[in-house]
């Protein structure tokens, strides 16, 4: 014997679907689309980076191997902390957020690098110019989510410019 009640059978099937989560924030449909985008831009990003930024640690050689092995596996931990504050917030203000490789290959705007030997300063100097990348997608982001008034966003778009920024200076340095 079913315990459903009449209503959870014959409930509208659109109901039930996330991108039609009501948004606790009260944001507009619109603001809520504009954020999504913005941020899920934002979060295939981050992926990208991270799993470059660990292509070049685990491919990393020379005689400075173990300093930049070990920054690049702390920027990848730095990074990778991002992503699901990224998503979670999406889902916070009522959108939908990545489902896949595929639609991180789709939104992403930082390259891969898939060469199969790359210099360890032009891996440092690539790394560099990706997290200025993001910093520049950061704050096109923050625009975005301050016109909104999404002030827990806005504030943590601060904080991973802020963090992107570090990791720009430190890879900047190491390759001077």
């Amino acid at each position: 014997m079913s315990t459903r009640t009449h209503h959870e059978t014959t409930r509208n099937p659109q109901d039930s679907k996330a991108a039609k989560i009501n948004n606790p924030d009260h944001f507009q449909p619109e603001q809520v689309k504009n954020i999504a985008s913005v941020m899920n831009g934002i979060l295939a990003d981050v992926f990208a980076l991270y799993l470059k930024t660990k292509n070049f640690h685990w491919h990393m050689s020379g005689p400075h191997f173990r300093d930049y092995h070990l920054l690049l596996d702390e920027q990848g931990e730095q990074i990778f902390a991002m992503t699901d504050d990224i998503a979670e917030r999406v889902r916070k203000v009522g959108g939908v957020t990545l489902h896949s490789i595929g639609e991180i290959g789709r939104l992403q705007r930082i390259h891969d690098n898939d060469q199969e030997y790359v210099d360890p300063q032009e891996m440092l100097r690539e790394l560099h110019a990706d997290n200025l990348s993001l910093v520049d997608s950061l704050r096109a982001a923050h625009e975005v989510t301050d016109r909104a008034n999404d002030f827990a966003t806005t504030s943590m778009i601060e904080n991973w410019i802020d963090e992107s920024e570090r990791r720009a200076w430190f890879l900047f340095e190491a390759t001077r």
